[in-house]
């Protein structure tokens, strides 16, 4: 029995059919007189209302009076009904104007012949404050009754669906499975993080411009005849290409004889004299040569190097020292490495070898690791390819004290890593433990302590690797201690597989 509460109705009990898109529907409906629903005490009112599918609330459209009766005095009660509970609403508004016929007048007689009208915004109106479907029917005919009946019991059928639907998925949910749960296994632990400092590029030529080690120049007042400052060659004629006529400085001159040397590789390779001249055209271009001039080329700054001195790197002009590293001559500016370098700066300022020497042998260092480490010392970027590049280079930065570079090349062996799959990490030749083992010797403590996390987070591949027996007994509790998946899980989950496949063995007996 679907209960309906009917206000404005008197109080029957009545049946009827009708048919609703093509189906032939039975509805059996009980309806309340609202005087009688709400004469009663609150309390009967609410379990009323409760039990109720539908509350249907029916006026004349000309019958004001009794509308303003709905609105004002009954409207509150039925809101705070809601209030205890959630019950479908439809307002329906029976008959037709009696002004709809003809242009409006607007004599007095009429207009409070209007006002007896209930119009239909007040009604939409109405409808808005309860949430409620408003309908307008013209008569009460079979086939008004069944527009609004339909109307009624097709709004009542999708809400029983959805209730119906709703309670199906609840029972799905809490309806226990009937095989085993498998274990759940927890996500594994955020990685420690890599820091590195902000640059001091800036910071560490201006502390130069207040030191006189590795000057070469001084400024001096021609009135007074005493020494006002003393500079750097290098960084002056960096800053700006009026030093390099002030200072008398040849920029194109060192690289004069290995132009020639190129142009008449050129023209061996190539018979047409209009290819030579615009592949030399080019070259000069690049270059930053004058057209038809290969004696002086300004130093301006290359695309490739985002500062002052990065045009400088590995270049020839205005060298004051050179690096021998494995049969391969750097030139070099000891200005530059002093600034940027501490033990640079004492090698070339304290009772060393060094300091009067022009060719400085490096040891321990692969000639293309220590260019990298020239690299950054001018560029104050760097970019290892590979996880033994970005190893090496940070072996270097620690030897020469640079922390900003070791933390660089930290970020950039993490980088590396975390960028592998877990098949590359499986099948790879790299060593992590032998890595572990290089970051802790060389005092990279953020390094060493990530890596000690990845290799308990990969637990199930570095497990397998033969240096995994090389761990320390602290690292080794700490990888056990935090690994990834857990030794609870992996219990849990062999528990699972076995009661499945008795489970499975007790299916295939019966």
């Amino acid at each position: 029995m679907q209960n309906i509460l009917k206000f404005m109705s008197p109080f029957s009990q009545k049946s009827c059919s009708l048919s609703l898109k093509g189906q032939a529907l039975h509805y059996r409906a009980r309806c309340f007189y609202w005087k009688d629903l709400f004469d009663n005490d609150w309390y009967s009112s609410r379990n009323v209302v409760g039990q109720a599918d539908i509350i249907v609330i029916k006026y004349s459209i000309n019958d004001k009076p009794a509308f303003q009766e709905v609105k004002e005095t009954y409207t509150p009660m039925i809101k705070r009904l809601l209030n205890q509970c959630t019950v479908p609403i439809i307002i329906a508004a029976v008959g037709a104007r009696q002004n709809d016929e003809g242009p409006p007048c607007t004599c007095p007689l009429c207009t409070s012949d209007k006002g007896g009208c209930v119009p239909t915004c007040e009604g939409l109106q109405l409808s808005k404050e309860l949430g409620a479907t408003y309908l307008e029917l013209h008569t009460l005919n079979d086939f008004y009754a069944g527009k609004y009946f339909g109307g009624v019991l097709e709004y009542f059928i999708v809400q029983c669906l959805n209730q119906k639907s709703s309670e199906k998925n609840k029972k799905k949910k809490s309806r226990k499975p009937n095989g085993p749960n498998p274990p759940r296994l927890e996500q594994p632990a955020k990685l420690p993080t890599v820091k590195t400092e902000d640059s001091s590029y800036s910071c560490d030529f201006l502390r130069l411009l207040g030191s006189s080690q590795c000057a070469d120049v001084t400024f001096c007042s021609e009135g007074l005849g005493g020494e006002l400052a003393r500079a750097h060659k290098v960084v002056l004629c960096s800053a700006s290409p009026v030093f390099l006529l002030l200072l008398g400085v040849e920029a194109g001159a060192a690289g004069a004889s290995q132009w020639n040397e190129l142009e008449k590789s050129i023209r061996k390779r190539l018979k047409s004299v209009q290819e030579i001249e615009e592949l030399l055209g080019k070259v000069r271009f690049l270059l930053g040569y004058e057209k038809g001039s290969t004696e002086q080329a300004p130093l301006r700054h290359s695309t490739c190097n985002s500062t002052p001195l990065g045009h400088l790197f590995n270049s020839p002009v205005l060298t004051d020292v050179i690096f021998n590293v494995q049969g391969v001559l750097m030139p070099a500016h000891r200005a530059v490495l002093a600034a940027r370098c501490e033990v640079m700066a004492a090698m070339f300022n304290g009772n060393y070898a060094e300091a009067n020497s022009c060719v400085v042998p490096i040891h321990s260092v692969s000639k293309d690791t220590f260019l990298s480490f020239l690299e950054y010392i001018y560029t104050d970027t760097c970019c290892p390819a590979s996880v033994s590049q970005a190893t090496a280079l940070l072996v270097c930065a620690e030897m020469y004290q640079v922390p900003r570079l070791q933390h660089i090349c930290e970020v950039c062996i993490i980088t590396h890593l975390q960028c592998m799959p877990s098949r590359e990490l499986a099948s790879t030749n790299l060593s992590v433990v032998n890595l572990l083992r290089k970051a802790k010797f060389h005092n990279a403590v953020q390094l060493s302590a990530w890596l000690l996390h990845f290799i308990a987070s990969n637990y199930l591949i570095f497990s397998q690797k033969p240096d995994f027996l090389d761990l320390a007994e602290d690292e080794r509790d700490f990888v056990e201690k935090h690994r990834w998946p857990s030794s609870r899980y992996v219990q849990e989950l062999a528990e699972f597989r076995q009661r499945v496949q008795v489970r499975r063995l007790r299916c295939t007996v019966m």
